[in-house]
């Protein structure tokens, strides 16, 4: 087993000028950033040298969770998997603030969702970058929504139901 490197875990996004803040002191500048009635959708530049061109993200806190996915350069290439990532976030009229539990759902566009980052969340509630509440909450989520997937068959069918739009 590696050594598990764990990220900051709580980010900034200043809504009015598209920025997302980290711990690090690093500043990003979003491609979009928009305001939903169910939450926070985000577009950000991949890395460079990647397959990637971005990063889509909404932040969707009644659920408790960050609904990722990565858009590939090439218009005709299968898109990666989605992630659901336990989160919690907190928002006033200019920002909101994230924090990332880790834990989290992979959703490949064939196939079976499951669980992911699991060695990064044990690393980081071992430390205490997580409260153990957090990772209760965490916990919790994850298996709820592992549950409603099953029971819905895909993202597509599981966003309907939380009267959320097409990803």
């Amino acid at each position: 087993m590696g050594t598990v490197v764990t990220p900051q875990l709580v980010e900034v996004i200043d809504v009015f000028n598209a920025q997302r803040f980290r711990p690090t002191g690093e500043t990003q500048q979003l491609l979009d950033c928009q305001l939903a009635r169910w939450g926070l959708s985000m577009e950000t530049p991949a890395p460079p040298n990647s397959q990637y061109d971005t990063e889509i993200t909404w932040v969707l806190p009644e659920l408790g969770v960050r609904l990722s996915r990565m858009r590939t350069r090439r218009r005709h290439a299968k898109p990666g998997p989605s992630l659901l990532t336990a989160t919690t976030a907190q928002w006033d009229t200019h920002s909101w603030t994230m924090t990332d539990l880790l834990l989290g759902i992979e959703i490949p566009t064939e196939g079976a969702a499951r669980i992911s980052r699991t060695e990064e969340f044990a690393s980081a509630v071992s430390r205490g970058l997580i409260r153990l509440s957090e990772a209760d909450y965490a916990f919790r989520t994850m298996h709820r929504i592992l549950g409603e997937l099953g029971s819905h068959g895909s993202l597509r069918e599981w966003l309907a139901a939380q009267g959320l739009p097409d990803w």
